[in-house]
């Protein structure tokens, strides 16, 4: 998409915990409405980046911006407020709250809460497991609707950055799908996608560009289709 504007950019950053230095000097682009992925090994940082976005890990050398402007440095709430959402890894729902109680806790940020009740409808439609499912506790439902109630709660804040972590994690390969199609409807409405994933059957067919990420650092970046033929990616992540 090589006229639309950039909406994230991270420009060389190097980020860590502690005396640990995780990422080093990594560059990436997610253009305005792109699904963009980000693979890598166990270890190589994925989460990090994430953390790094989110302003929950400090940023010690390079430059974070959304829509033009700075955001590392600034406070996570504020961040969120801005327009990024995130679905961390493992599905993580209020176990105790109802799927309904759940996705209005996603609505609680200023940009979001008048449009609560349009949201809550489009995140039944794209997942109308969850609106059979509406009253049930967080805790009563499967590793996939989790996930399902994960991406709608996100989505309740009207974001245009999704970030994903490792959506596909522990799910049955039915569910993948269903996750996989969510992602697409998700990006045909025009919200940008940053996913990070392992499973490169799941994220390449879908993103528009990727990136691998090995020892904190990117040493590739291609087409997402590309990348899948790709015989470093062939012979480190499908075994082949």
């Amino acid at each position: 998409m090589p006229d639309a504007a950039p909406s994230l950019v991270l420009d060389s950053v190097g980020a860590g915990y502690g005396a640990l230095q995780v990422l080093w000097g990594v560059s990436l682009v997610v253009t305005a409405g792109e699904v963009v992925s980000l693979i890598g090994p166990n270890g190589a940082g994925k989460t990090t980046v994430i953390k790094a976005i989110l302003g929950l890990v400090p940023v010690r050398e390079g430059a974070i911006r959304f829509k033009g402007e700075r955001i590392d440095g600034r406070a996570p709430e504020e961040i969120v407020q801005r327009g990024v959402a995130v679905v961390p890894e493992g599905a993580r729902v209020f176990p105790e709250m109802t799927v309904v109680d759940n996705l209005r806790m996603g609505a609680l940020v200023p940009r979001a809460r008048a449009r609560e009740t349009a949201s809550m409808a489009e995140v039944f439609a794209m997942f109308p497991r969850l609106a059979e499912r509406k009253l049930q506790l967080g805790r009563t439902l499967s590793g996939g609707e989790r996930q399902m109630l994960a991406i709608g709660r996100a989505l309740m804040a009207r974001p245009e950055l999704l970030l994903l972590d490792e959506p596909s994690l522990g799910l049955q390969p039915s569910l993948v799908c269903s996750i996989i199609d969510a992602i697409r409807g998700i990006n045909e409405r025009g919200l940008s996608v940053l996913l990070i994933e392992q499973n490169v059957h799941f994220s390449l067919p879908i993103s528009h560009r990727a990136y691998v990420l090995e020892e904190g650092r990117v040493v590739m970046e291609d087409a997402g289709a590309a990348l899948l033929e790709n015989p470093h990616v062939r012979v480190s992540y499908l075994g082949v």
